[in-house]
């Protein structure tokens, strides 16, 4: 004997609201997603000596299949596959790796919608695939009608330096959403700045540059110690693959040894994780300090090669460097960061503050060869540099640990950094 199946009352709902709901829609549509390839042109910046890279970008646009006017609709662009995979050069590490771009609307409306990702993605080891986070954006809508939208150019940020890809053809739109009328009692949220999901980097206050007094100590045996001030130092810095602005906190101390000082630079935070290996007594670091007051002139001051292995993701520690000044006047005489430069596997970074504050006075005796109007080297790599550093330059800089170059790194990202670009042919 053939069953009935029974049907229980809260199912016959459920079925109703399905079917009513198929009739006559919702006011917001579910979110779609279709996936778009388009043949891209990706640049290095001039400076990395690198060729464009021809290839194709895939993506996968998703956003609501409808909406009213009024409207402000989230729309997430994923990155489905990268033309290439991390050619066998260096492993890329965790969280270095930033995508931004735009995404065009057309149709009813015709918008530029700025699209970003957060700074987020898994270690990628040498010939792994590549993979970066997901762009989102904000687009508000003004007019009944079908919008669509279509993935545009885009830029590849990491340690600081950006690549730039442009679509080579025309691109098929990805989505569209259908408006509909406002019936005017749509309250649409403020529009967010299109950099607001950008991660960024805090501005150091800047340090005002009077000259402050050093406290001395006495330390026995007839030396005095003195503690000089931790100053924020904006520098620009020339490397293989280009110019790229940092800020620097450094203290300077000092030592009395007869007439002379020995001069301590400390770096106060670790710039930055190694992106890779750094081998044992590759990486040196060099500094002109810039005198002042009574005094002229710079003091070379250099610190040790690295002892140990920089492992991939460890930080990467600017040492203590030290040297002798040896005062060329007497009076009040002032120190203050100058001129770094970092050497590593036979490169060399050269990092020029934009201005400069003094971190130490001393009271300081001349001495027969002392460094009044000239240099008082201790034999370092850095270039000797006159004091009085003009207070020029841009007020905003990035935090230091944003800057692949001054930590010495500058060889391994001019050969590892544009790596994982779409469409890069594997070194071999």
């Amino acid at each position: 004997m053939r069953q009935r199946r029974r049907v229980l009352p809260g199912a016959r709902v459920a079925l109703a609201l399905g079917c009513a709901g198929a009739l006559i829609g919702v006011a917001a549509g579910p979110a779609q997603a279709a996936e778009v390839s388009f043949a891209t042109k990706c640049v290095p910046p001039a400076a990395s000596g690198l060729d464009p890279v021809d290839g194709t970008t895939k993506v996968e646009i998703t956003a609501p299949a409808t909406a009213k006017v009024g409207d402000e609709v989230e729309v997430v662009w994923k990155f489905v596959q990268a033309a290439s995979k991390n050619p066998d050069l260096i492993d890329l590490p965790a969280n270095s790796v930033k995508p931004s771009g735009t995404l065009k609307a057309a149709g009813a409306q015709s918008a530029d919608v700025p699209m970003a990702g957060p700074q987020e993605n898994p270690a990628i080891p040498k010939g792994g695939a590549m993979v970066l986070s997901d762009m989102k954006g904000k687009l508000k809508l003004t007019t009944a009608g079908e919008v669509t939208l279509t993935p545009d150019a885009y830029k590849i940020t990491a340690f600081s330096t950006d690549t730039n890809c442009t679509p080579t053809e025309t691109v098929q739109s990805a989505a569209t959403i259908k408006v509909e009328a406002g019936n005017g009692s749509s309250s649409p949220s403020p529009t967010p700045s299109p950099t607001e999901s950008e991660s960024t980097s805090p501005t150091p206050t800047e340090t005002a540059t009077q000259s402050p007094s050093s406290s001395p100590s006495e330390t026995g045996g007839g030396q005095t110690d003195f503690t000089g001030e931790v100053v924020d130092i904006p520098y620009t810095c020339e490397s293989p693959i280009g110019t790229q602005k940092a800020t620097s906190t450094i203290q300077i101390n000092a030592k009395k040894n007869g007439g002379d000082f020995d001069i301590t630079v400390q770096f106060k935070k670790s710039p930055m994780n190694s992106p890779a290996p750094i081998p044992a007594g590759k990486l040196q670091p060099f500094m002109n300090v810039v005198l002042g007051g009574a005094d002229e002139g710079s003091v070379s001051v250099e610190g040790p090669v690295n002892a140990e292995e920089i492992k991939s993701g460890d930080p990467i520690e600017i040492p203590d460097m030290t040297g002798t000044y040896k005062p060329g006047a007497t009076g009040e005489s002032t120190l203050s960061p100058g001129v770094l430069t970092i050497k590593a596997l036979g490169t060399t970074t050269t990092c020029t503050p934009d201005k400069t504050s003094v971190s130490l006075t001393l009271d300081t005796a001349e001495q027969e060869g002392g460094a009044s109007g000239g240099s008082s080297s201790t034999g370092g790599g850095g270039s000797s540099s006159s004091g009085g550093l003009a207070a020029t330059g841009s007020e905003d800089h990035g935090a230091l640990k944003a800057l692949g170059l001054v930590a010495g790194t500058a060889v391994l990202l001019g050969a590892g950094v544009f790596t994982f670009l779409p469409g890069r042919r594997r070194l071999r």
